[in-house]
């Protein structure tokens, strides 16, 4: 019979929190929720000696992140088995304190460590390309032209075992100082969230073509 998975299973020396340590979690669930929750992620790797920093959409599936890009892509190529750090971030309020020293943001974070690994098997691709776009946006894929293999050598798939890394959370009221309780200063948080739109047609879109029921489904995350 299988042990539970320990609190601590992604935490390491590069990982784990030296500052408000209290924020920090190193479960897998609590990683899980926050990737699940944002497609947006941010990956930071080297190329020709440089720092650089990639916003692209990514996807988990079971222990592994994914995401794509061109297969030309000098940032991609860069990636293919070098250490990266992959971040997710989700801003849920601001953080209104009696003092601007304690001023802060409700927030849900998660960093990753890694080594990213190109897939190459073609089958495997094109089966986790169909799984971001029906993750993103649910029902999609089986309403679109299918995907040529021209579009699927042109695109390049990167995946990261998800082993390393921590998630952050900061939630609740602000933390003042003792004695700033007694100020007559309003406190409090300011919750914000990301919202979809109602859908905007495309001007080329040919006449009598409706809108898909799947679009009620989208969600963020």
């Amino acid at each position: 019979m299988s042990q539970p998975e320990p609190e601590t299973a992604l935490k390491s020396e590069r990982s784990r929190l030296r500052r408000a340590h209290e924020r920090g979690l190193y479960d897998r669930e609590a990683v899980y929720q926050v990737l699940d929750a944002m497609p947006l992620g941010h990956i930071g790797y080297q190329i020709n000696g440089s720092t650089s920093v990639l916003p692209t959409l990514q996807w988990r599936e079971g222990d592994h992140v994914y995401w794509h890009g061109s297969a030309a892509s000098r940032a991609i190529r860069a990636m293919q088995g070098s250490d990266v750090c992959l971040t997710v971030t989700c801003m849920d309020g601001y953080v209104l304190a009696r003092s601007a020293f304690h001023h802060s943001v409700n927030f849900r974070s998660a960093m990753l460590f890694g080594v990213a690994e190109k897939v190459t098997d073609e089958d495997a691709k094109a089966a986790s390309l169909k799984t971001m776009v029906d993750h993103i946006f649910p029902g999609r894929w089986d309403a679109l032209r299918p995907m040529t293999g021209q579009e699927l050598k042109a695109t390049a798939l990167l995946r990261m075992p998800i082993e390393e890394g921590a998630a952050k959370i900061r939630s609740g009221p602000p933390k003042d100082d003792e004695e700033d309780y007694a100020l007559p200063i309003w406190a409090g948080v300011v919750p914000m969230a990301m919202e979809l739109k109602p859908p905007q047609p495309d001007p080329a879109n040919l006449e009598g073509v409706a809108m898909p029921d799947h679009l009620s489904r989208i969600r963020i995350g």
